[in-house]
């Protein structure tokens, strides 16, 4: 069971930056696609950005192409999110999550078997 924690979230004025962490419990992190999704109130659960395994493509939602940047260290078992040039419509709930789906990225959320709780992202205006 691989248990996955974010932290980083908070409150940014509109072209600020934050950087998302997400810590994972277990060495077997390193053998899993990885993804940030997010939420938005009223709104569906949506891909943000992913990493496949192995080959450690990425992949970015056009909406966050060229602000956002995902990146893992399997050595700390953790994975981030960097994004800059932050939109009030980037506010929402991100997610980190995992997939055991091998070679090609996967954009489905129940394609992914473990989740973080979750942590706050609120741009304002």
């Amino acid at each position: 069971q691989v248990q996955l924690v974010e932290s980083g979230g908070g409150l940014v004025q509109a072209g600020g930056s934050l950087r998302l962490s997400c810590a994972a419990s277990a060495r077997t992190f390193s053998r899993y696609a990885v993804g940030w999704f997010r939420q938005a109130p009223g709104k569906e659960r949506e891909f943000v950005a992913g990493i496949s395994w192995p080959g450690g493509s990425t992949y970015y939602a056009d909406s966050v192409k060229g602000r956002f940047t995902i990146s893992r260290d399997n050595a700390k078992n953790t994975m981030y999110l960097q994004m800059d040039s932050l939109k009030p419509e980037d506010t929402g709930v991100y997610y980190c999550a995992a997939s055991p789906r091998l070679y090609s990225m996967t954009f489905y959320p129940p394609d992914y078997v473990h989740w973080g709780q979750g942590t706050q992202v609120t741009v304002s205006a």
